[in-house]
């Protein structure tokens, strides 16, 4: 018998937080890595740290990296290298990229 305090079946809570893990791309593997890259498609890491060659997907994130990791090093932006300029194929931009959410339909 079990005790009252235990409970007998999984929530609806659980079982939507297990199909959200198993469902959502967290970026992780082998296709994660060329996500994170930007070989691909683009990937999320769109800016890299001219120091530490860490990425982050905007210009913002990127100051905020530089001002809490490199405080001693001054700020420039044109330093800062766009990996979807140089990484990025330039032909089929037909192609959705990843991290851009949206319908398809027209």
């Amino acid at each position: 018998m079990t005790g009252k305090a235990k409970p007998k079946k999984h929530t609806a809570k659980e079982i939507q937080a297990k199909v959200d893990a198993a469902t959502t791309n967290r970026g992780g593997g082998k296709a994660g890595v060329a996500d994170r890259t930007g070989q691909v498609k683009g990937g999320h890491a769109k800016f890299e740290c001219p120091h530490c060659k860490i990425t982050a997907p905007d210009i913002k994130t990127m100051q905020i990296h530089h001002e809490s990791k490199h405080p001693k090093l001054p700020y420039d932006e044109s330093k800062i290298t766009n990996l979807h300029a140089v990484l990025a194929p330039v032909a089929d931009t037909s192609k959705p990229r990843p991290g851009v959410r949206g319908s398809l339909k027209k």
